[in-house]
């Protein structure tokens, strides 16, 4: 009998062993497919159809696993823009199929520090991921150039670390860093083109984040299909004029009634400083009942949040921040997370919910 067991219990180690080899091959071929899949496009053709919006980045500066910061990846006809770029967004684009090398153009809402911290990453993502030779456009109100200057300045050594190991012929000199695109601030009721070719047009306007200026939205319009991008500000009229009709709605929110929780909870703890900060933020950007109202008046027929605050690291929190939103729009909201992707067939009347990653 205990010859039978010692046997058997050979006979199960050989079997682990043996699965454990085949695992790791089977393991090892399917990361050898996915990079095939990311590098070749094929993850990237299932943006072929329509207008979609990505979700690269919905956070805010507090730290949220579910949530990198502010970054929306605009995909149409093939080309990728993204607007804004927040720390570790850039590296969800592999996940989300978004090759970096294919960004035609960074747009910027305004200069806060969490809307520009990936910039970095970004552009050298772009240059030697895509071999790019010309260096990354990035669009913004006056006062970009200094951002840009910034991070070129920041980047200048890394930039002849990598052409002096890979090679001129791997990573062209020309497309390391990025170009500063400014524009004039538009007035209240005016916009700025930044795009308009081949069906896909893009507009600034002009938002409310003071004391906090420069700061804008932009209006994406693509053959029949539309989406507005607030950016930060409060409940703003002129983007509400901007947003009327669009088929998706992609706004800020901040829930107070989270946050007091969180101005509570600091000065229980004696950090009066950052219950002060809690407090600060009340003023300057929107709730989601106020985004609710300004979509319901908008004819918005989509409703996402984004730049999430707090942070709401689990489901139960997703619902308490839109409490009261039901009651004010009639259309679906929804809380955006990283890897939430809207799709917008051209010329239809869909919009398609989804998730990558």
């Amino acid at each position: 009998m205990r010859r039978k067991l010692v046997i058997g219990a050979l006979i199960l180690l050989l079997l682990l062993a043996v699965a454990a080899v085949v695992g790791d091959r089977v393991l090892l071929r399917a990361m050898r497919a996915q990079v095939v899949s990311t590098l070749s496009g094929e993850d990237f053709a299932q943006y072929a159809d329509g207008l979609n919006i990505v979700l690269c980045g919905a956070g805010s500066p507090m730290p949220d696993p579910a949530r990198a910061g502010p970054c929306v990846a605009v995909v149409a006809g093939g080309r990728v823009v993204v607007i804004d770029v927040g720390s570790g967004a850039t590296r969800n684009f592999p996940r989300f199929g978004l090759p970096p090398g294919r960004v035609e153009a960074l747009l910027l809402t305004h200069f806060h520090s969490d809307h520009i911290d990936g910039i970095g990453e970004l552009m050298l993502q772009r240059w030697a991921g895509g071999s790019r030779d010309t260096p990354l456009p990035v669009h913004g109100p006056e006062g970009v150039e200094r951002i840009v200057e910034g991070f070129n300045s920041a980047y200048a050594p890394d930039f002849g670390y990598r052409v002096a190991h890979h090679g001129p012929g791997v990573i062209p000199p020309s497309g390391a860093g990025a170009r500063a695109v400014p524009f004039a601030m538009p007035a209240e009721g005016d916009s700025h083109v930044v795009f308009d070719d081949d069906g896909l047009r893009i507009v600034a306007f002009s938002v409310t984040h003071a004391p906090v200026a420069p700061a804008v939205g932009y209006r994406i319009d693509y053959r029949g299909r539309s989406a507005v991008i607030s950016g930060d500000t409060v409940k703003s009229d002129n983007l509400a004029r901007f947003a009327q009709g669009v088929d998706l709605l992609v706004h800020e929110a901040l829930a107070v009634h989270l946050v007091d929780v969180i101005t509570a909870g600091a000065r229980e703890a004696g950090a009066e400083n950052m219950a002060q900060i809690s407090l600060d933020i009340h003023d300057y950007h929107a709730t989601p009942v106020e985004v609710a109202e300004l979509a319901q008046a908008a004819g918005a027929k989509h409703l996402l949040y984004y730049h999430i605050v707090p942070a709401l690291p689990l489901r139960r929190l997703e619902k308490l921040f839109v409490r009261g939103v039901a009651e004010v729009y009639d259309g679906p909201a929804t809380v955006g997370r990283d890897g939430t992707w809207v799709q917008l067939p051209e010329n239809g009347a869909d919009v398609r919910l989804r998730r990558r990653g």
